[in-house]
């Protein structure tokens, strides 16, 4: 198993495609020259690296911490985004000219993840549409859609939770770079908040420690999370559990991990800038981004 600081030094020339100096890296990695420093000679010693660039060897020690598929929750009305969403999809509602859900895919693309799974309810035949731009496209069906909470599509697809990110589908994203080819560990994004009335995660040491609505200094939940290979075996047990409770058809996917078993996990919070990803959660909201519908 590869160290933090060996991990994220690799990633980093991975992404990069070229030499880094050592005060590039230092900077990117917010750590000292130093440590860059003995960190190289670490992998440079194990083969992991030669003349500052990545070996096949450091490719294979980068392998288990590569992330296999993205997991698209994208079967529900929304109900918020009324009109609109009356005869489309959320996630295939277009803003600006493109649909909602081809920002995350195309970035999702990018980081060369190529298994990519939605999980599809309401007006589901529309999805088909997706098919002529990304072929590669795997369908779900969530027959509970509309009788359930998103975790009926989360029980569809629990056994693929593992190095997996989960995307809610109806995000537009503005930095296709928070999408990432490795992760370390499970972790989940949010945008550092000093108040927010919304879903948040109070942390303690990069771990979240609580899931809740409104708080203050937290971060406010984005839908966008990665689940390693051990929690996301896991989840597919503790989903099923949490479904099969009363009322559990009325939960939240990852109110899982962070509600009813909290114990059971370690999610690191993994920042992201206010810049980088929106959820359009109201018409209202909708027109303010895209003036064609402000009719």
């Amino acid at each position: 198993m590869l160290q933090r600081k060996q991990f994220d030094i690799m990633t980093e020339l991975e992404a990069a495609k070229r030499v880094l100096t050592q005060r590039e890296l230092a900077a990117k990695l917010g750590v000292s020259v130093g440590t860059v420093n003995k960190t190289l000679n670490e992998l440079d010693g194990l083969g992991f690296i030669s003349e500052g660039k990545l070996t096949e060897k450091g490719l294979d020690a980068l392998e288990p911490y590569k992330v296999k598929r993205a997991v698209f929750i994208a079967a529900g009305f929304g109900s918020r985004l009324v009109p609109v969403t009356l005869n489309t999809p959320k996630p295939l509602v277009r803003v600006n000219g493109k649909r909602i859900i081809d920002g995350l895919i195309d970035a999702v693309l990018a980081a060369g993840i190529e298994e990519i799974i939605i999980v599809r309810g309401y007006l589901a035949e529309q999805f088909d549409q997706l098919l002529y731009k990304y072929p590669m496209i795997k369908f779900i069906e969530n027959p509970a859609y509309n009788e359930a909470n998103n975790i009926s599509s989360a029980m569809c697809a629990r056994y693929l939770l593992s190095n997996a990110y989960v995307f809610e589908a109806d995000l537009l994203i503005y930095n296709p770079a928070i999408i990432k080819k490795y992760h370390y560990c499970s972790n989940f994004l949010g945008i550092k908040k000093d108040r927010t009335d919304d879903w948040c995660f109070e942390v303690k040491d990069g771990v979240i420690k609580e899931q809740k609505v409104g708080g203050i200094d937290c971060y406010q939940e984005v839908g966008i999370s990665y689940w390693d290979d051990a929690d996301g075996r896991k989840l597919s047990e503790h989903i099923k559990q949490t479904y099969d409770m009363p009322g559990g058809k009325e939960r939240y996917w990852d109110q899982v991990p962070f509600v009813f078993f909290p114990r059971e996990y370690s999610v690191e919070i993994r920042e992201c800038k206010q810049e980088d990803i929106i959820e359009i959660d109201t018409f209202k909201e909708l027109k303010a981004i895209d003036k064609t519908y402000d009719v």
